[in-house]
Parts: structure tokens; sequence; C-alpha cells
């Protein structure tokens, strides 16, 4: 009875974590002109790729007519190579977000987080022959990043992704689509250039309902849609500079 209170303890406590962080606002650096009379979004989707919910997204991306960046965990391509190709194949950018998904892994050291990267670009190039450079920290940057790990990333090659807007279906996956729509909205309406945290693992068929009226809401407002990729400029938790 003890571990059990203990284990349910430690899952609420774990939850109360990636909830601060999937909702927090802080300053950004944005080397983006979020000043430009162009208003563009650019929709990410994290945690994929999965079978049936990622597949049902880019149905939903190309019945309207829009791109995305899927931003995938390293030991789910190998077994969802079709799914990859598909990303890929129909326009889609593709960017790397850790190879584990496991917090205690990843942010063992600098050292344990670029192999975790690095192992996630070594899957995708062995399915689509690219190497992607653009990353996205689990759970955000922020805690994790700093001046000079920044320059030991940009050394290697990747640029850093967090967001300005999200939803939280990657913490309470079951949350009704108008809900998740009105979180989209209300957390991007200060930016012209909206940086949109979604997931498409398997748990977010939630998402994949929400993600029509979210899409119609953009277009109704002028944005125009783009993908991130090594020319995007990059958009991360600010950090302090020594």
């Amino acid at each position: 009875m003890k571990n059990k209170v203990i284990s349910f303890l430690c899952f609420l406590v774990t939850g109360f974590i990636f909830y601060t962080l999937s909702t927090y606002e802080p300053n950004y650096v944005a080397k983006a002109d979020d000043s430009s009379s162009v208003k563009t979004i650019y929709l990410t989707f994290d945690d994929g790729p999965s079978y049936k919910i990622t597949n049902q997204i880019l149905d939903v991306l190309k019945e309207k007519d829009v791109k995305a960046t899927f931003f995938l965990i390293g030991n789910k391509v190998k077994d969802r190579g079709e799914i990859v190709k598909r990303i890929y194949n129909e326009g889609h950018s593709i960017g790397l977000h850790s190879y584990t998904h496991k917090m205690k892994l990843i942010y063992k050291s600098e050292e344990a987080f670029i192999e975790e990267m690095k192992k996630t670009e070594d899957a995708v190039y062995e399915v689509i022959g690219i190497r992607p450079k653009i990353i996205r920290f689990p759970g955000g940057s922020i805690g994790h990043l700093d001046e000079d790990f920044h320059k030991r990333l940009h050394e290697l090659g990747y640029k850093v992704f967090d967001w300005n807007a999200r939803i939280s279906d990657g913490y309470v996956p079951s949350k009704a689509p108008d809900v998740l729509y009105k979180e989209a909205i209300k957390t991007s309406k200060k930016w012209n250039t909206v940086f949109l945290l979604m997931h498409c693992s398997e748990t977010d068929k939630n998402t994949v309902k929400a993600l029509p009226r979210i899409i119609d809401y953009f277009k109704d407002k002028g944005y125009v849609f783009e993908t991130i990729d090594e020319k995007t400029p990059e958009y991360y938790f600010k950090y302090k500079k020594r």
C-alpha cells in the first residue's frame, strides 16, 4: 500500500512538472522579426511518429493544403519508416526530439543529450536519406540550455526551436477538441510569428479532431503556414548569458 501511494505521488509530481513546462510563457529570444506585417505560423507536432494519429494528422494537413513540422522520437522511426517517408514526401519538415524521450537519460549530461539527438538523426537518415539539424528539447529548453551549451550545439550544426503557443494535448490528451482549439487561439494571440506546439502520439486523437478548426482560424486571420528548416531563425526560451 505504501509503495502504491509513493508511486501515485511521483506520478502527480511528474505530471505537474510537465504541465508547468508546457504552459511556461517566458520572454523569448526570437530572431524572427515578430514586428513584421506578415503573419506566419509554424504548426509543430512532437512525440511521433505514431501509427494511427500521425497518419490522421497528415490526412488533415493534406485536405487543408498546409505544411507542418514533425519533431520525431528516434526509437519510433525505424518501425514506422513508411510514416516518416510520408511526412517527408508530402512536403513537411522533420526535426529531432531525442531518441528515448526519457528525461533522466536525456538530461543526464550534455553528452547524453547530444547522443540522443545524433541517434535520432541517424535513424531518420536511414529511412529517408537526410540528416535533420533542427531540434526540440523534450519539455522545452528552459533550464537545460545556456550560452556555452548553445554554442556547442551550433558547432554540431543544430538549431533549437521551442514554442510560443501551445495546446495541452501532451499532458492531457483527453481534453475536449473544443478546449484544445481555444487553447491554441488564446496562447497565440499576441504573436505575429507563431510556433504552435502540438503532439501526434497514439493518445492524441482529440488533437486530430481540433486541428481542422485550428487551421481554419489561422487561415481566416491571414497567417501564412510555413515549415521549420535549417534556414528558419531560431526560436528558444531565453537564458542568461555569461
